[in-house]
């Protein structure tokens, strides 16, 4: 990956990972629609699962399809090796649970998209793990909320649906003082927008569906393990003990160096990937490199369109308010005039006067916006997040996220802003 990284991102979003097919001498990626891979010999097959080489063995394990999306990620990320996964969710489930087990505690910014937050509110405490939730504002909150049983914090690039910007930089010293990985959901900003490794980030979490696959028609998530963090530490025990769910090995420890240093990214594949089994589909990996090829096009436009919609909301007298990291006024421009230099992000949420009703009479009378749970389609998607994304958060949940129950979210596509825009005046003049 050494001369891969040294190419320009847009260089990098077509080419890496790719080596032309040396049988067919195909141009295009291929899909390689199958279960299972043949093994040259006894010996061969017994490498493979030993970790001795690496290779294709189950589809479920890693697939050449998929290999050339990892290894494309991993050179937009500026990592050392990626793992994709059914979902994004199952990216994020797949994270936790390769790092922390039973007693252990994780520190998360409380501004979470919502499947998130139950996932780590709900479901990980019956698995014996905990979450403490702090306010992404202030990154002293989560050195506080760190205790000797922490093991990792976790945050967003940009919050979702509120849109508060993490500083993930200042975040990340933290993590370093107590020596404990950061991991960083980035599917809101994606590489282009945001090196969230460079800015100290341990472990980079995407949601191919969004962005990156970009027209809304699969479904997927991709893991990126930075290579820079320790996993020697007697307190990682998922790392350090013997591991029975492969061979005894220890992965912090018995590894060569060179295998060490994507440690993590090995056992996420070799444990929940191999065990849970939320893997993805080659033909969904073929379908996100697609998308990956125009992924600095359409960011640019994203982003353009998005403020040139919040700058219109601004002024609209129906609007209560509006909260864009590009607006000027914002409460996360400061961080995301130092951070985002490329652009700032396709998102826009806002408030109608009028409250709940008036949020779903307007929602209701858009054309040219599909109302639907998803964002980051070539499309203009909207959504009222207290009633359907963020609905299972109790009142309190969603107040502490910051999520009042007017708020409409809004994912700015690549229409004409002209259109864009004329759809939301004529939806708010019904209200």
């Amino acid at each position: 990956m050494a001369n891969e990284k040294r190419q320009g991102f847009e260089t990098a979003a077509i080419h890496a990972g790719q080596v032309v097919d040396p049988t067919t001498l195909s141009r295009g990626v291929p899909i390689f629609r199958t279960s299972s891979f043949v093994f040259k010999s006894a010996e061969h097959a017994a490498n493979l699962f030993a970790l001795k080489e690496f290779g294709n063995i189950y589809t479920r394990l890693g697939n050449p399809t998929n290999a050339v999306l990892e290894d494309r990620i991993t050179a937009l990320e500026g990592g050392a090796a990626s793992v994709t996964a059914a979902s994004g969710t199952a990216a994020i489930f797949n994270t936790i649970v390769t790092i922390a087990r039973v007693g252990d505690e994780i520190v998360s910014a409380s501004n979470l998209y919502g499947g998130t937050y139950t996932l780590f509110d709900a479901i990980l405490p019956d698995l014996g793990i905990a979450t403490k939730f702090v306010d992404v504002k202030d990154p002293q909150n989560f050195e506080k909320a760190i205790t000797p049983k922490t093991r990792l914090l976790f945050v967003e690039t940009i919050g979702n649906p509120v849109l508060d910007v993490a500083d993930i930089a200042a975040i990340s010293k933290i993590a370093k003082k107590h020596k404990l990985p950061l991991v960083v959901d980035a599917t809101f900003t994606t590489p282009y927008l945001l090196k969230s490794i460079e800015l100290g980030a341990d472990i980079v979490v995407n949601s191919l569906t969004k962005w990156i696959g970009g027209h809304g028609t699969a479904i997927g998530g991709v893991v990126t393990d930075a290579g820079t963090f320790d996993w020697s530490d007697p307190k990682f025990a998922l790392f350090t003990q013997p591991d029975k769910n492969y061979h005894g090995l220890r992965w912090g420890i018995d590894l060569p160096p060179e295998m060490r240093k994507i440690a993590f990214a090995l056992r996420n594949r070799t444990v929940p990937l191999r065990n849970i089994g939320a893997c993805l589909s080659p033909d969904n990996a073929w379908i996100f490199l697609q998308g990956l090829e125009t992924l600095n096009l359409r960011l640019a436009r994203h982003s353009e369109n998005a403020l040139a919609v919040a700058e219109h909301l601004q002024k609209h007298p129906k609007a209560a308010w509006v909260r864009y990291p590009g607006l000027k006024g914002d409460p996360s421009h400061p961080v995301a005039e130092r951070l985002l230099k490329k652009g700032y992000g396709g998102m826009v949420v806002f408030g109608v006067k009028g409250g709940r009703s008036a949020g779903e009479k307007f929602i209701e009378s858009l054309g040219l916006f599909s109302h639907l749970a998803n964002v980051g389609d070539a499309k203009s998607l909207a959504l009222h997040p207290a009633s359907t994304s963020h609905s299972q958060l109790s009142e309190e949940q969603q107040k502490e996220a910051g999520l009042t129950p007017d708020l409409v979210r809004l994912s700015i596509g690549l229409e004409s802003v002209e259109d864009i825009v004329g759809d939301l005046d004529q939806a708010l003049a019904k209200v």
